[in-house]
């Protein structure tokens, strides 16, 4: 069995390939239960994600999210992902979690913007200081022509670090001071946050911009007030996962701002071409993550081991 490592993973997962990947494997869908989810003590959650193709191979990713990790400096989210021959069962390779799902994580989000923003889209905001955040700044820069990057947390100092080290890369990324004035600019907004109370007002996004939410995971997590649900056309990975888990949604549902049936299309729906994209209304996409994201990149990196 093969072991690939972090460095491995981020070389052999370029952003245009796995983007292009990952709009294949959408259109063509593949065996994906819900993930089993399992609260470990008060302190953290394991999520057990497997997802297989006719003929193809079969993969499951473990992934440990602790996040009170971040008080020591070490990535909430832990994981590792196995691949198996889908005609034998045998073991194929053991790959880096974290770093896989940090990209197939940036490369959904990137992959939702190329249907959903608009194609002139120069001006970037990317609010959160984790992992994530560069991660989301290379992909969407990958599909949109981004001349502007700007990163927002909660800690200047770390909001500074980032964008260093994208200006580093090449990239015109800058720390933004107002995340009102930030969004309000900007014409995708990531957010890639542990909150549990709305960062992004809907009141402050432009015409026409993108709304992207990563980091909610749970019912009581929020990104966006309902304001943003409410004046947003709602698009969305996974239907079933995102109205178990998506407290962005699940809350505005509640409180009778929107329904289920403004949902207008999910990632599937978006890459079949089964439902319509970016118009000159704003647009909010919400992850909550799929297995068939981690079979696509589990696919890609053991294409090019």
């Amino acid at each position: 069995m093969r072991v690939v490592d972090a460095g491995q993973v981020e070389a052999l997962l370029d952003y245009p390939s796995l983007i292009d990947r990952l709009q294949d494997a959408f259109r063509e869908g593949c065996e994906a239960p819900l993930r089993h989810r399992h609260e470990i003590g008060p302190a953290g959650l394991m999520l057990i994600k497997p997802a297989w193709r006719r003929n193809g191979p079969v993969v499951v990713k473990v992934a440990n999210v602790f996040p009170g990790n971040a008080a020591a400096g070490i990535p909430a989210v832990q994981a590792s992902v196995l691949l198996f021959d889908g005609a034998t069962g045998a073991p194929l390779a053991a790959i880096d979690g974290q770093a896989l799902t940090n990209r197939r994580t940036a490369a959904a989000s990137a992959l939702a913007a190329r249907h959903l923003a608009r194609a002139e889209a120069t001006a970037h905001l990317v609010i959160g200081t984790g992992q994530l955040a560069p991660e989301l700044a290379r992909a969407h820069a990958a599909v949109r022509p981004i001349s502007e990057t700007l990163i927002w947390g909660r800690n200047p100092a770390k909001a500074a670090a980032v964008a260093e080290t994208l200006a580093a890369e090449g990239m015109a990324a800058s720390a933004a001071g107002d995340l009102k004035e930030a969004v309000g600019r900007a014409d995708v907004v990531s957010c890639a946050t542990l909150a549990t109370s709305p960062l992004v007002r809907g009141a402050w996004l432009g015409p026409g911009a993108h709304l992207d939410l990563v980091g909610g995971y749970r019912p009581d997590m929020r990104e966006a007030d309902d304001e943003a649900a409410a004046a947003c056309r709602l698009f969305v990975d996974s239907r079933e996962g995102a109205l178990a888990e998506a407290g962005d949604l699940i809350r505005p549902i509640e409180a009778g701002v929107i329904s289920e049936e403004d949902i207008v299309g999910d990632l599937a729906e978006l890459c079949r071409g089964e439902c319509s994209g970016w118009s000159e209304a704003r647009t909010l996409f919400k992850s909550v993550g799929m297995a068939i994201e981690d079979l696509a990149a589990a696919e890609l990196v053991w294409s090019r081991c």
